[in-house]
């Protein structure tokens, strides 16, 4: 039997033979980077394709901006080089004011790592300096002491005017910072723990004659990474970026009583831009977050608004105020803000704008989408009565602009009200859109979509029946139905 065999496919080309056969491992072989290249091209494509698709074509959206990795600092030092004692009772501030003081002249060299091992550091207010990271390890607790003796008095916030709770000077934060760059604060989930009860008691019983401090407060800085760690029971707000930029906030718990801790809000950013507050979980005594930019007229003077803010992933509980708030104090203007997948819990109101005549200011561009409310007294919250003025230089007819707010996917069961939207003659809420809401309700009143003074559309169908002020559009945002009475009052206070 005589064998036959396949014959080598050739090509021919100009008329020279091409053995494929020998070809193909050669060209394999020399081509092998460009068809790695080629596949990883391939396969990002796919992946970059199938997430605009799945975050709804976000290559649209404003995403914050991309911000440099913090680096590894060059040295590292422990907090007992310095003589801490981690016992809970020695006092060590001087060992933190001794670590900063060494980190902070190796700037020019990348600056320097302070370490807080497992243990109970208890110490009196104390600085960063730039480029410096501070550690905790996972069984590290700072104390602040209680005694507001040991804790500084410093002018009021520029763009306050007062303290925020008595006229003059106020009490400086735990953890404080002015004019830094390039600052982490992280670890293992260590915990920064102000020890409030002793201050929630004095506030109550009116034996301060001074504003709180914050737990952490860092002013007109760039470049912050506070990350993997837990803040608790702080004697006000917990933690304060004020006019600073370039901010992250990732994979923080804070947690203080929710009730009987009164103005312990989680997060407030003041005057900030370019700011990401995501992966957090909080359970305070007052607002969750809440965006500030100045007081009334003081505000409207310093003139720096909150800015290019997104707040996404987070889980949020607060029985006395609201999961995420702008305002009241947003005299220098708030605009660009996203707020994404939130998940409010057992809490008095969800979100909320809260503001009055003579703020000034403006509140514009605010986008909420993939909001879920669970067990809340009222869903959204505009707000515009909020009167709380710093003295009585306030200008009464400077009234803010509330406009271009979106709410999107809004979700939820167990809501007494899941809108109010209180606006006014001198303060209506223009360009407002509603879009794809179902929130279950507790309450069978007839009228629990509120409003007053607003303009603005729904667009689809919306659960329960909107207000009669807003424009009816179908999914395919043709119009339904022209609203013919914007300014028709629809609120209700009794419940």
């Amino acid at each position: 039997m005589v064998e036959t065999s396949t014959p080598t496919p050739t090509w021919r080309f100009h008329g020279h033979r091409l053995d494929i056969k020998r070809w193909i491992p050669t060209f394999f072989s020399s081509h092998k980077t460009l068809f790695t290249v080629l596949w990883i091209a391939a396969f990002a494509s796919v992946f970059v394709w199938q997430r605009n698709i799945v975050d709804g074509f976000s290559i649209f959206r404003w995403e914050a901006p991309a911000r440099a990795m913090p680096r590894l600092r060059p040295v590292a030092f422990n907090l007992t080089d310095f003589g801490g004692v981690g016992d809970g009772v020695t006092l060590n501030t001087e060992a933190f004011e001794r670590a900063v003081s060494a980190i902070s002249k190796l700037m020019k060299k990348g600056g320097g790592q302070l370490n807080v091992p497992d243990g109970n550091w208890l110490t009196a207010p104390f600085n960063l300096t730039s480029h410096m990271t501070l550690f905790l390890a996972e069984g590290a607790v700072i104390l602040g002491i209680d005694d507001e003796k040991y804790w500084p008095l410093m002018p009021p916030l520029p763009s306050y005017g007062k303290g925020r709770e008595h006229p003059g000077p106020r009490y400086g934060s735990l953890i404080h910072g002015q004019h830094l760059k390039d600052v982490v604060i992280t670890g293992h989930n260590g915990t920064i723990n102000g020890q409030g009860q002793t201050w929630w008691k004095k506030y109550r019983k009116k034996l301060l004659n001074h504003t709180r401090g914050p737990l952490v407060q860092i002013m007109w800085s760039s470049d912050i990474v506070i990350s993997n760690i837990t803040l608790r029971d702080s004697p006000f707000w917990t933690l304060h970026p004020y006019d600073c930029k370039n901010v992250t906030v990732r994979n923080v718990t804070i947690l203080a009583p929710i009730s009987e801790a009164p103005n312990t809000d989680g997060i407030d950013p003041d005057s900030c831009e370019d700011m990401v507050i995501e992966d957090c979980y909080i359970s305070v005594g007052d607002d969750g977050i809440a965006i500030k930019s100045g007081w009334d007229q003081y505000g409207v003077a310093y003139g720096r608004p909150s800015t290019n803010i997104l707040i996404r992933n987070l889980v949020v509980r607060s029985m006395v105020s609201a999961g995420v708030s702008i305002g009241s104090e947003m005299s220098g203007g708030v605009s660009n803000v996203t707020v994404e997948n939130l998940y409010v819990w057992n809490s008095r109101r969800a979100v909320r704008i809260k503001t009055s005549p003579g703020r000034g200011g403006y509140v514009r561009h605010i986008t909420y989408r993939n909001l879920t409310f669970y067990n809340v007294r009222v869903g959204i919250v505009i707000k515009t009565d909020y009167n709380e003025h710093p003295d009585e230089g306030f200008d009464p007819k400077a009234f803010p602009v509330l406009e271009d707010i979106t709410y999107t996917s809004i979700h939820g069961e167990g809501v007494r009200v899941p809108v109010r939207i209180h606006g006014s003659e001198e303060i209506p809420v223009r360009n407002v859109t509603f879009r794809d809401m179902s929130v279950g309700i507790t309450y069978k009143k007839k009228h629990i979509f509120q409003c007053a003074f607003v303009q603005g559309r729904v667009i689809g169908t919306v659960f329960p029946a909107p207000c009669e002020n807003l424009d009816l559009y179908d999914e395919h945002e043709h119009l339904i139905k022209r609203s013919d009475s914007q300014n028709a009052t629809d609120i209700d206070y009794d419940f």
